[in-house]
This record gives structure tokens, C-alpha cells and sequence, in this order.
């Protein structure tokens, strides 16, 4: 699981049958002190997240697992959203 925040939505008109009521988000990844990293990605959101949260996600086959009987085609799922972060460091 990686770490971003969400900063937009994603409106599709038309998208694959098996993304029918399911929410598209724009989350921007992050390093656990909230730095962003990397590019953008279009994630599949599983737990009902909104702009401006920090969420964790997967990728990969794991990403369709959070819909589970579901069969939704997905690369990036938001699984999680976090309440907060403890450094130790």
C-alpha cells in the first residue's frame, strides 16, 4: 500500500460496464510526511473519499480485490483513508 492525497475528480461519461457506480478520483502520491511523488494517478475509490484526503491505495491485480465479488477492471484502488500519521523519527 502506497500513500497519496486526493486533489480531483473524474468524470467519465462513458467507462467500462464493470466501473458503473463506481467513484474515479485523482490522488497525487505522497511520502509519509506528505511530500508529493511521482505523477498523478486515476484511482477506483472502494471506501468513499473525497478531495483533499489522504488515502492509502494498491495497484496492480490487488486493486480489483477491494470490490470483491464484485469483478471491477481497475489498476488503482483507494483502499483506506488516513486519520493520521506518527513519525518516530
Amino acid at each position: 500500500m502506497d500513500m497519496a492525497r486526493v486533489i480531483g475528480t473524474v468524470v467519465c461519461t462513458i467507462k467500462d460496464d464493470t466501473l458503473k457506480g463506481t467513484t474515479l478520483l485523482l490522488v497525487q502520491p505522497v511520502t509519509p510526511r506528505g511530500t508529493p511523488q511521482g505523477r498523478p494517478l486515476v484511482a477506483v475509490d472502494s471506501v468513499g473519499s473525497g478531495v483533499g484526503e489522504t488515502v492509502f491505495y494498491v495497484t496492480g491485480r490487488e486493486a480489483s480485490f477491494a470490490f470483491l465479488p464484485a469483478s471491477v477492471v481497475a489498476d488503482v484502488s483507494i483502499v483506506g483513508i488516513v486519520d493520521s500519521v506518527s513519525h518516530l523519527s
